[in-house]
């Protein structure tokens, strides 16, 4: 039921699994729903040992079904929501962010009433109000994902005889504005104004690397420098890391793992990506970095503030967002003074900056499985997306001069 949490410990050192909390009146607590109500109670005890010996009981009721049908009848969809999170096997991570989404958007809403009551207009009713509210179909989707299944369960128990959030998603939410790869001239703008800036071109080589490695941002913050082999010209991949309030205030955390299984990877590095990051080390050199700032055990992040603790992904937007406000102010006095149409550049994103390495790699003509490699995306067909963005005038061109240069050689 309670899944141990690394980052919580009691008094004596003992780490609290989630749930579980030590109360200033020195007894020891652990919150959960309960599967009948869907009500928030707890279990307490002086002692550790005897509460989860309290915790154990309860998780042995629920599995042996010893709750009545009468009970189950009466389930709300907070409680089926519960036993279906109880159920999934699922990261840390992955079902805190769950668990917020709920509590935020469907816990003191749709989540109170009882599950043999709910229809589909009121799932409607849900869904077109946080449409009003202007929430994105793909927070809609990730909400939609929870409820559909906390349904299912009901089925299963017999409560109700069908899904009655089954395609009612459709038409809902606010659609996402797509996010599009840098073009090769506005990369070749971006780059050229950071290096000339006084005050930017500290974080050249990270552009230069996040481009080069088409890194997600959790892994580019994460990277130690025990990661980079210069010698090798390769580059490790092994975990990631967070930044996120696990209720103790926002931390970082680093995950020994990463998204995907296939995120595991070895990144075989260019010269010029080698340079970038042999330059981050001498930025880092000159302002006296602190490298032994300890994050979960890991240390010698290469990318780093002042202080010396590893850059937050919303730091890593921030810089990027205000590079290209700078960017726009100084192209706008200057095409104005020329009488031109100014060529601003887009809001760029650390996810944009991934979507560019990526673009920049599928446009030379690499392989989709090896760009699925690099990348470490878990299925080709989520690689093949960035393919079909590539201009497909310019991927015919391509091949057309391709085949014509074979054919040449062929024919001498």
């Amino acid at each position: 039921m309670a899944k141990e949490n690394n980052s919580r410990k009691d008094n004596r050192g003992r780490r609290l699994k989630d749930g579980e909390r030590l109360r200033s009146d020195g007894r020891y607590e652990f919150r959960y729903i309960d599967p009948v109500t869907g009500k928030r109670v707890g279990l307490y005890d002086k002692d550790l040992s005897a509460l989860r010996q309290k915790e154990r009981e309860l998780q042995r009721k629920i599995d042996d079904g010893l709750l009545t049908a009468g009970e189950l009848r009466n389930s709300t969809l907070n409680a089926m929501h519960e036993l279906h999170m109880q159920i999934i096997q699922i990261e840390d991570t992955t079902r805190g962010n769950y668990q917020a989404l709920w509590k935020n958007h469907v816990q003191d809403s749709l989540g109170m009433m009882k599950i043999k009551d709910i229809r589909p207009t009121h799932i409607k009713m849900f869904y077109g109000e946080m449409t009003t509210k202007g929430y994105a179909w793909g927070t809609l989707k990730v909400i939609h994902g929870m409820i559909i299944p906390a349904f299912a369960l009901a089925i299963d128990e017999s409560i109700i005889y069908r899904n009655p959030a089954q395609h009612q998603l459709n038409g809902f939410g606010e659609k996402p504005k797509a996010r599009d790869a840098l073009t090769v001239d506005q990369q070749k703008r971006l780059f050229e104004f950071v290096k000339k800036s006084p005050c930017y071109k500290k974080h050249l080589p990270m552009l230069q690397i996040m481009v080069g490695t088409a890194l997600r941002v959790g892994e580019l913050t994460g990277l130690t420098w025990s990661d980079f082999d210069r010698p090798a010209k390769e580059l490790n991949i092994d975990h990631q890391l967070i930044y996120k309030n696990r209720g103790e205030g926002c931390k970082f955390y680093v995950v020994d793992h990463t998204k995907t299984d296939a995120g595991t990877r070895t990144i075989p590095l260019t010269s010029a990506v080698c340079a970038a990051f042999a330059k981050q080390r001498e930025y880092q050199f000159m302002l006296g970095i602190d490298h032994d700032i300890e994050v979960d055990g890991y240390r010698n992040f290469v990318f780093t503030a002042k202080s010396g603790m590893p850059l937050a992904p919303n730091a890593v937007n921030n810089v990027l967002y205000n590079i290209v406000k700078a960017y726009n102010k100084q192209e706008e006095t200057q095409a104005k003074k020329e009488k031109r149409k100014p060529e601003l550049l887009p809001k760029i994103s650390a996810h944009i900056m991934r979507h560019t390495g990526c673009t920049r790699m599928a446009e030379s003509g690499m392989d989709p499985k090896i760009l699925q490699y690099l990348m470490g995306h878990s299925e080709c067909s989520i690689t093949m997306n960035v393919y079909n963005h590539v201009s497909s005038l310019e991927r015919v061109k391509k091949e057309v001069e391709r085949i014509e240069n074979e054919e040449l050689a062929i024919s001498m």
